[in-house]
């Protein structure tokens, strides 16, 4: 992926086309595909550029199947999430691009709200990931999308990312989205064993890392959140739900 493809990728490069509902291909993943209530599915195709699954959407969002595009989902993010979301999606999808190992332990989750077709508001996780891979290269990608009513967003975003190059995953991300109000599933687990009363040297202990490792991921939240000790982060990482 060429580096000045960054900030276009989605739109130059994906297209909105659903998929087909009458397909064969369609109805052979309604049999193999697993779906939760209240929770979407889609799976897009790379080779062909177009949604060849999608199923749920009307539960969840409103949309009929056959009318829900990539484009669209990604599109109807409610605005004060929309930023990050779509520079997430984007970021990530490109980095897991550019791998051609173990494509398929690749994916990130983000914890948002899209606007369901009636205008109302859902809070959703949603985890996108491989779904197929060839000869090194993503061929298709799946997203799941799930409906947490008891989910409480504030003005902190929340993502994690997953594969076996985590770490490179983590520390790139971040760097590309510090401008956000946002922290990342690696930053949290850390922050939380802080909330705990654990020491930067006890915390590496248990992540089998550095300290500097773990200060790199405590410290420069002081910066993103504007706050001048551990006191005030933690107290800051509780009343914008980053901790339960």
């Amino acid at each position: 992926m060429q580096e000045e493809e960054s900030g276009h990728y989605l739109n130059t490069y994906l297209t909105n086309t659903p998929a087909d509902t009458s397909s064969e291909e369609f109805a052979n993943f309604s049999k193999t595909i697993p779906r939760f209530p209240e929770e979407a599915v889609y799976i897009y195709s790379l080779k062909r550029g177009r949604m060849i699954y999608a199923a749920g959407w009307e539960e969840v969002l409103g949309y009929k199947d056959n009318e829900m595009g990539i484009l669209t989902f990604v599109g109807i993010t409610s605005p004060e999430y929309a930023p990050f979301s779509n520079e997430l999606n984007e970021k990530a999808l490109m980095f897991i691009l550019r791998q051609t190992e173990d494509l398929e332990q690749y994916s990130f989750t983000l914890e948002t709200k899209k606007i369901h077709k009636d205008g109302r508001p859902v809070p959703l996780i949603t985890r996108v990931g491989v779904f197929k891979a060839e000869g090194g290269r993503v061929t298709e990608i799946i997203c799941r999308a799930q409906v947490v009513r008891t989910l409480k967003l504030g003005k902190v975003m929340r993502y994690s990312l997953y594969g076996p190059e985590r770490s490179v995953f983590d520390d790139e991300l971040n760097k590309l989205l510090f401008h956000h109000y946002a922290i990342s599933g690696k930053e949290k687990e850390a922050l939380a064993l802080v909330a705990q009363g654990y020491s930067f040297k006890e915390i590496a202990a248990m992540f089998n890392v550095s300290q500097s490792a773990i200060e790199k991921r405590i410290l420069p939240l002081y910066k993103r959140f504007d706050v001048k000790s551990i006191t005030h982060l933690v107290s800051f990482a509780y009343e914008n739900h980053i901790l339960p």
